[in-house]
């Protein structure tokens, strides 16, 4: 039982903490400095859309108002079986700018994408969604990367709220302050494992198929473009604000994005194989995440069968790390800094539940034909 407590809890110390200090590390040692330049290429914006009628207007009034010419600017809403008025509202505004490309039967975001690209005349597709709102400059700031020949994909920078000052204090505000700077120091030193859904931008020559019912096209393509050996990189000046979500919703929003993870696995074995060429980093930000959950259980069970004080005291630990996120779970502790040790961990325990539930849903075969 010793070797499932310690391998248990080297796994959960490296996933968690030290993949991100060897990051740290690797972006002061060998960064790769980045060609950028202020260049114009031709863009094509794709948006795969299913009833998104309530957001719409205001997504199309966004991409109008983009600081990008207009010439070299087109835009191709893809419509996914819509049945509200998603298709009256794109046919009222077409334009030599604006397409629309309407399927009749609903068969999910990864084939309305697919159709979206194969209409697309643009040098770089970009991808954004119906919800979130892109800064006028965000377009400029992706294209001045893509003056570097070896640059394929780049990511833009998801902004929850109006603006950028996220609550570091909040459990989940500290994980999506280390997640972006994970993808920074990813981007400084070879690819992002990754793009942001919401924005993201790649060469059109680069772009696969995706298949049928594709979770995360957002990291599908990315990690193929990295696989042709150019470089997939995450710039926060190109941003993209969303509301917050209410919890529950980003509970499910999170198990979708991890069942996503082991589908990638499923449809794209290569991925655990040394001809990608993110293989370290692919394992350590994505595949090690999954297996947490298990991780912790060993970590956890383990020590009932060591009778020893180290092992005692290790559970006991434990206890108290799990008693913490349940304070925040079921209500707000108090003094101010138990507050903050309790959010921490309440979020830590979500997202590896998130995970465990994510491991199921893969295994019972569930799958969302669209993903909002």
């Amino acid at each position: 039982m010793k070797w499932v407590f310690w391998g248990s809890a080297f796994l959960i110390a490296y996933a968690f903490v030290g993949y991100p200090a060897l990051l740290f590390l690797r972006s002061r040692w060998r960064a790769r400095p980045i060609l950028k330049a202020p260049i114009l290429p031709s863009v094509s914006v794709v948006m795969a859309v299913h009833n998104e009628a309530e957001v719409l207007p205001a997504k199309l009034n966004n991409l109008a108002a983009l600081d990008y010419p207009a010439d070299r600017l087109e835009i191709i809403v893809t419509s996914d079986g819509s049945t509200d008025a998603t298709e009256k509202i794109v046919a009222a505004r077409i334009s030599e700018r604006l397409r629309l490309v309407a399927s009749l039967r609903r068969e999910g975001k990864a084939s309305a994408l697919n159709r979206g690209i194969q209409a697309a005349h643009g040098e770089i597709i970009l991808f954004t969604d119906a919800r979130q709102l892109i800064a006028p400059d965000a377009i400029r700031e992706l294209m001045a990367n893509f003056a570097d020949p070896s640059v394929g994909c780049v990511s833009g920078e998801l902004i929850l709220g109006e603006s950028d000052a996220v609550d570091s204090s909040n459990g989940f505000g500290l994980y999506w302050r280390l997640e972006k700077k994970i993808r920074q120091w990813e981007s400084l030193t070879g690819s992002v494992i990754g793009a942001t859904g919401a924005l993201y931008a790649a060469r059109k020559d680069l772009l696969v198929p995706l298949p049928g019912g594709t979770i995360l096209d957002d990291v599908y393509l990315p990690l193929h473009v990295a696989r042709r050996r150019k470089q997939v990189l995450f710039e926060p000046k190109a941003r993209v604000y969303d509301r917050v979500a209410p919890s529950q919703r980003e509970f499910r929003r999170k198990v979708r994005t991890l069942t996503g993870n082991y589908q990638l696995v499923q449809f794209a074995p290569w991925l655990l194989t040394p001809s990608n060429p993110v293989l370290w980093d692919y394992v350590s930000h994505k595949l090690l995440r999954l297996v947490a959950p298990f991780g912790l259980a060993a970590l956890l069970i383990s020590p009932l069968f060591l009778r020893t004080p180290l092992y005692e005291a290790a559970l006991v630990l434990q206890v108290v790390f799990y008693a913490l996120a349940a304070l925040t779970i079921f209500g707000r502790p108090r003094p101010a800094i138990v507050a903050r040790l309790a959010d921490a961990a309440a979020a830590f325990l979500v997202l590896n539940a998130a995970a465990a539930v994510a491991f199921y849903f893969f295994l019972s075969g569930k799958r969302e034909v669209w993903v909002r």
